[in-house]
């Protein structure tokens, strides 16, 4: 099956690039660029010397292919969407573009008009462990954001359940790498500024919540923090149990949920450093390890991610073995490294 990255230079596109050239189905076909068109892709990321010759080309050069992915900034696909429906059947973007179903929503979180709100239906969500089913029917599939999917996944089985007190708030937060902002230098990027840093960058206001009302059905109070760390999210939650449910309940709910997800690890350990759910082992890999622990009736739940890969990439390689009835886990059967 061939396949082009539309906008492969920036982090998530070279993320892609890598989790393709070792797919046995998938031929890589065209990746673009503007700014290094006719640039070795190495050039852009080195870490993928020797494993391919291919070179950057324009977006205007691209030739048809089965599917195209969309690595492209936000609001640039919805604008230019028809220049790119005819070059594949299928497309699968990891941008915002077509996260959210209600239009009035981009006005509210991301302060513009969406240019094309009759395709909002066409795009199924991306989270594979939500939406499978749908995935398997559908051409157009868009990534979900990194916090959200970190506070959705984790989260979700309370809400299935019903286990959640709606009388009280839902708080959660994410602690976010340094490459979730993209490869794009700025201020807050710089080496002295962002060195050591534990900057709340977005207490309140963040576009990624919207995600979380649609997908969870209700709103949740969330907070992003930039530390010290380049790849990966710890997200932490709290919620209020309705009177009755026990730890084993709990546990119960994300098994029953969770069990047979191939990239969902619950994890419940009662000693050692590892007991809750750490990014740092997770570099690499699509997992998405939850934790969890009851004080009285407040559950904090922990969620971890390499927001790069099971935010990002990863999922949408995921979504892509679903869609076209691969293995779900080829390609993505890195488990990461320890000690790292």
């Amino acid at each position: 099956m061939k396949v082009s990255i539309l906008g492969a230079s920036g982090y998530a596109g070279g993320e892609l690039l890598r989790l393709i050239l070792q797919h046995p189905e998938i031929e890589i076909f065209q990746v673009s660029s503007e700014r290094l068109s006719g640039k070795p892709v190495s050039f852009a990321h080195p870490n993928l010397r020797k494993k391919t010759d291919i070179k950057f080309c324009s977006k205007n050069d691209l030739k048809d292919v089965d599917l195209l992915f969309s690595a492209l900034p936000h609001s640039q696909l919805m604008k230019e969407f028809e220049n790119y429906a005819c070059l594949a059947e299928k497309i699968i973007d990891l941008s915002s573009d077509f996260r959210l179903k209600n239009p009035e929503d981009y006005q509210k979180w991301y302060g513009i008009n969406h240019p094309k709100p009759e395709l909002l239906d066409k795009f199924v969500y991306g989270i594979v462990e939500l939406h499978r089913e749908e995935m398997k029917k559908s051409n157009y599939i868009s990534s979900a954001g990194c916090n959200a999917t970190a506070v959705i996944l984790s989260l979700f089985p309370l809400f299935k359940k019903s286990m959640v007190d709606s009388n009280y708030p839902i708080t959660a937060e994410t602690k976010c790498g340094s490459s979730e902002g993209g490869n794009k230098v700025s201020e807050s990027s710089h080496h002295p500024e962002r060195s050591g840093c534990v900057r709340s960058y977005k207490p309140t206001g963040h576009r990624h919540t919207a995600e979380m009302k649609q997908e969870l059905g209700v709103f949740v109070n969330f907070s992003a923090t930039s530390i010290d760390m380049v790849r990966g999210i710890l997200m932490t939650a709290h919620v209020f149990i309705k009177n009755g449910f026990s730890e084993i309940d709990i546990w119960k709910s994300y098994r029953d949920i969770y069990g047979n997800e191939p990239f969902i690890r619950i994890v419940k350990e009662k000693t050692g450093i590892y007991r809750y759910p750490e990014p740092k082992i997770l570099i690499g890999s699509n997992y998405c390890d939850i934790g969890f622990e009851l004080d009285g009736n407040r559950l904090v739940v922990i969620g971890a991610i390499d927001n790069l890969m099971k935010g990002a990439a990863g999922q949408a390689v995921q979504a892509m073995n679903v869609m076209h009835g691969f293995d779900e886990k080829v390609g993505l059967e890195f488990t990461g490294l320890h000690p790292i």
